[in-house]
């Protein structure tokens, strides 16, 4: 199976300057966890991404007001991405090696065309995949990124 197969199509992105309000906003919105930050809207290169618990962590925690930010203060950089016609079993790997729960799918000139996610995988994997997946991304001990 490949990543086409299964991956969210046109997810929604931000750029470096997008306020987080606005992030957060779009992941109500889209109902995701993580939004790619995209250099521009026309390349749509991913220069990185941002997840719920990246806002959390790096700016209410630290007692900064997530309101006065933007999304450069808060992603984490690179991106980690696969492309479309890459098989499920692949995507798994980078996921389990980069400890990982959602990866941007990128086209053949680098822009974002969609995201696959830990429970994308789980849904459609045999259950050996699904169950590995889930162990390695989740171990303890282990520092998730996103």
């Amino acid at each position: 199976m490949k990543v086409r197969e299964i991956m969210t199509s046109d997810p929604a992105t931000a750029t470096p300057d997008t306020n987080l309000r606005d992030v957060a906003q779009l992941m109500v919105d889209h109902d995701c966890g993580e939004i790619p930050i995209i250099e521009d809207k026309t390349t749509k290169k991913p220069i990185g991404v941002i997840t719920d618990r990246d806002i959390v962590v790096r700016t209410v925690a630290l007692g900064k007001n997530p309101l006065e930010l933007s999304a450069r203060d808060a992603l984490t950089s690179p991106a980690t991405t696969v492309t479309p016609e890459a098989d499920l079993d692949d995507c798994a790997h980078v996921m389990e090696q980069e400890k990982i729960r959602r990866v941007p799918v990128i086209d053949e000139r680098g822009g974002v065309i969609g995201m696959v996610s830990q429970a994308d995988i789980v849904r459609s994997a045999r259950d050996r995949m699904a169950a590995e997946l889930v162990r390695e991304v989740s171990e303890e001990g282990q520092k998730v990124r996103r």
